[in-house]
């Protein structure tokens, strides 16, 4: 929409910046790349693409394996204490000890903060982002991948159309509060988890401050109709009989206790600790690189 260009120059000027390969086009040019979007401009980035991020963690596991490396799954840490010299780290099987550690818990992230001592300036809140599918007749309505210009306000990147590696094409995610840090369900309901959610003060700031939004993405996780509504701003087409349900996945939004989203990576230190407190999208675009910020940052820690 017209409204949306200058937020459309700024990515522009942000993907050039950073030596992005992207062009902007015209409505005809659009019509020419992806014949059933909408839109009055857009940007072009030819060089976008997607991966299986499933195989890529695979991989990595594998090559970590090949150098002597262990990978411990079903391990909830259930203590942690740092000393002068050492971390001390116990699951519920198993207890370790390192010079250093790296806590990257994702929705837990807070809580192992706060077992080191820290007090995070952040709590974690779950959002879940759920999917539909194109059905194999609808396949043809998206080429590439398609996506809204994204609202500055939020960490989202509003719903869009995805062709995946392994064929298919999804559409989403909304974004609605999910009752448990696991609850890839709409059914899934973690009460203890939920009442901290709910006793947190930015958690009632943000949906104060945000409550239309927030109305508005629940009735789309409710309602497929309404979901339809959403991606008929960028393919018209779409249909209900077009779509079927998809997965969902859990979001660890960190949020402060003004009810501010954290919208850019947060990282914190204890004494022989890194914390990765927020790592939103694209974090796995930039993993290797985040991994190397965090090594480096280890380092420094090392010859302090």
């Amino acid at each position: 929409e017209e409204r949306e260009l200058p937020a459309l120059e700024e990515i522009e000027r942000r993907g050039k910046a950073n030596q992005v390969a992207c062009r902007r086009i015209d409505a005809q040019t659009l019509k020419e790349l992806e014949p059933h979007a909408r839109g009055v401009a857009a940007l072009h980035v030819p060089e976008a693409g997607i991966i299986d991020f499933r195989q890529v963690a695979k991989k990595l596991a594998e090559l970590l394996q090949a150098q002597g490396h262990s990978i411990m799954t079903e391990g909830r840490v259930v203590r942690l204490t740092e000393h002068v010299d050492k971390v001390e780290l116990a699951t519920r099987h198993d207890h370790w000890q390192a010079r250093w550690a790296i806590n990257c818990g994702g929705l837990y992230c807070d809580r192992i903060a706060r077992m080191a001592g820290l007090r995070p300036a952040v709590q974690i809140i779950p959002f879940r982002g759920e999917y539909y599918e194109l059905t194999r007749e609808a396949q043809q309505l998206c080429r590439n991948l398609i996506y809204p210009v994204p609202d500055p306000r939020f960490p989202f990147l509003g719903v869009h159309f995805t062709r995946m590696v392994h064929g298919g094409v999804e559409c989403g995610p909304n974004a609605v509060l999910a009752w448990a840090r696991e609850g890839y369900r709409k059914t899934q309901v973690n009460l203890r988890e939920l009442a901290q959610t709910l006793a947190y003060p930015g958690f009632w700031r943000l949906s104060l401050r945000y409550w239309r939004t927030g109305l508005g993405e629940y009735v789309r996780s409710f309602s497929k109709r309404a979901f339809v509504r959403a991606l008929r701003k960028l393919v018209p087409d779409v249909t209900r009989q077009g779509l079927r349900r998809g997965r969902a996945g859990v979001r660890a939004q960190a949020v402060t206790r003004d009810g501010a989203l954290a919208d850019d990576f947060l990282l914190d230190e204890s004494q022989r600790m890194i914390h990765v407190l927020n790592a939103p999208s694209p974090a796995a675009t930039s993993a290797l690189n985040i991994g190397r910020l965090i090594v480096d940052r280890l380092a420094e820690k090392r010859h302090l």
